[in-house]
C-alpha cells in the first residue's frame, strides 16, 4: 500500500484524546489526527513521527500521524491501513489462505456486526481484519485496549460459519513480530472469545508488515498462539 504523498517528519509532543495529538513541525506546534483509537504505547513524548498532509475541509487538523520511528524500525499507526493492505495482497495472490477468492462485498452487516469483507468464489468467506502495533519480545499483542466491538465481531464470525468459512486476519504493522497472541492482561474477554471462536472453526491468521517511507507492505505470515 503506497502513500499518495511524501511523509513529513515531526516530533511528537502529547496526545490530547484518542484521535487528537500535538506535534512540533519545524519549530511550530500543530494539531494532528491520530488514526488509531488504541493506547499506542509506542507513542511517547519526544518520539520521531511521520505524517501525511491532508486537506482541511471539515477537519480540525491538516495532518494524519501515520508512523512512529522506533530507531531500529518504523511502525504504522494508521488502523485504516490493514484493510487496504489485505485488499491489495488478496488481489496480488499474496495470501495463500484465500487463494482464488475475491472481494464481493465490503463492510457486510452480518448477525449484529459489521465485518470488513465478504469473499466469494468457491464458497463464501467472511473476514474481519485487525491492526496490531504493540510488540513485546518479538510477540505481537492484540488488543492494546479493551474491545467490546471485537468480541461482537467474533460472535458474528462464528455465526457466519453457517454460510461457509470465516476468518480473523491480524496485520502487525511492523516487521519485528515473529508471532501473535491475544493480550490477555488487557482484555481477557477477547482472549477467551478468540480461543472459543477458533475451536468452533473460525480461522485466525497473522502477518507482519514492512513499513517504509513509501508505504506499508505485507511481509510474511507469522503463527497465532492461542
Amino acid at each position: 500500500m503506497f502513500y499518495n504523498a511524501p511523509l513529513m517528519p515531526a516530533t511528537f509532543e502529547s496526545r490530547l484524546n484518542r484521535f487528537l495529538g500535538r506535534v512540533v513541525i519545524d519549530g511550530t506546534t500543530s494539531l494532528v489526527f491520530i488514526p488509531d483509537p488504541g493506547r499506542l504505547e509506542i507513542l511517547k513524548p519526544g518520539s520521531r513521527v511521520y505524517m501525511l498532509k491532508r486537506e482541511r475541509l471539515r477537519r480540525k487538523t491538516g495532518f494524519d500521524l501515520v508512523q512512529v520511528d522506533l530507531g531500529h524500525l518504523r511502525v504504522s499507526t494508521d488502523s485504516r491501513i490493514p484493510n487496504k493492505v489485505f485488499e491489495e495482497a488478496l488481489a496480488l495472490n499474496l495470501l495463500p489462505e484465500f487463494k482464488g477468492f475475491r472481494i464481493v462485498k465490503k463492510e457486510p452487516f452480518f448477525k449484529g456486526s459489521r465485518l470488513d469483507f465478504k469473499l466469494g468464489n468457491h464458497g463464501i468467506i467472511h473476514v474481519e481484519v485487525k491492526s496490531c502495533t504493540l510488540v513485546k519480545d518479538g510477540v505481537g499483542l492484540f488488543p492494546d485496549a479493551p474491545t467490546l466491538r471485537g468480541n461482537r465481531q467474533l460472535e458474528s464470525l462464528v455465526k457466519a460459519l453457517e454460510l461457509g468459512r470465516s476468518a480473523i486476519f491480524f496485520l502487525v504493522q511492523r516487521e519485528d513480530a515473529g508471532s501473535l497472541k491475544p493480550y490477555t492482561d488487557i482484555d481477557p474477554n477477547f482472549s477467551r472469545a478468540l480461543r472459543d471462536a477458533s475451536r468452533k472453526g473460525v480461522e485466525a491468521y497473522a502477518y507482519n508488515a514492512k513499513v517504509t517511507s513509501e508505504g506499508v507492505f505485507i511481509n510474511r505470515r507469522i503463527p497465532v498462539s492461542l
